[in-house]
């Protein structure tokens, strides 16, 4: 059965802690019929010791997701012990590769008092500012991994998890990628296509060749670590989309 004066405790505190933290940041409460968005959570909860070893024994069954106007996200979980208070940890975003965190220090979560205000200054001078140096790293490795475009060429750089990855230049070539089903990492400017369904995925890149040649752009396909040929092949007429790699586990 589920306990509502713990549900409303949790959410309580985070919608205080979320007022006191700097910056805008909002708060939105996952009760336990929210089973798929939990799961989804947890899977991107940045954390490789006092968060994780909590979820290992306890599986998330209730959260509350901060969120900051840049995307940025804590979340604050129940503590399973004596000691009373709250856990909260840095989440990963959803919309960078996963080769991004390589080499990037997870930002380990903390414990809370049963006080949000004291623990707003704890998790501003600590967590936030490990967590923000983290993001940091992930997005620049995230950007340094993308091969870069010209006005007359756009580039698509295949990930790690099968999705392919743009960085535009001009109005032009942007609004093709878009149309496209291309989405805009708003952090890092990077728009990215999934690779989900691959089929899909073929098709978006075909359209979006001959999109992009009938405005007098090529296109170029690329592995990260390849480089872009001086003679291209204009993607009116790409061959549908090399199988994508093998989707690689997230250190975090």
């Amino acid at each position: 059965m589920h306990d509502h004066e713990n549900s409303e405790r949790l959410a309580s505190y985070a919608d205080v802690l979320a007022c006191e933290l700097p910056d805008a940041w909002t708060s939105a409460y996952h009760p336990p019929e929210d089973k798929d968005d939990l799961a989804e959570l947890a899977d991107r909860i940045w954390d490789l010791d006092l968060v994780a070893e909590s979820l290992a024994e306890h599986p998330l069954q209730q959260a509350a997701v901060l969120t900051r106007p840049d995307g940025a996200q804590l979340v604050v979980l129940d503590r399973h012990d004596e000691r009373g208070g709250f856990l909260i940890a840095a989440v990963a975003p959803r919309e960078l590769p996963d080769e991004a965190y390589r080499g990037v220090r997870e930002p380990g979560g903390i414990a809370l008092t049963d006080d949000p205000f004291l623990s707003a200054e704890h998790v501003a001078g600590d967590l936030l500012a490990r967590y923000d140096t983290a993001l940091a790293q992930a997005r620049h490795n995230a950007v340094a991994g993308i091969q870069p475009s010209q006005p007359e060429r756009v580039v698509l750089t295949w990930q790690q998890d099968g999705s392919l990855a743009a960085a535009p230049v001009g109005e032009t070539a942007t609004a093709v990628l878009a149309a496209n089903g291309f989405v805009q990492d708003k952090q890092t400017g990077i728009y990215r296509l999934s690779g989900d369904d691959t089929t899909a995925q073929a098709r978006a890149v075909r359209e979006t060749g001959r999109q992009l040649d009938a405005h007098g752009i090529d296109t170029a396909l690329q592995h990260p670590s390849g480089r872009i040929a001086p003679t291209a092949t204009p993607a009116a007429r790409p061959a549908a989309p090399a199988t994508p790699h093998t989707p690689a586990n997230r250190t975090r």
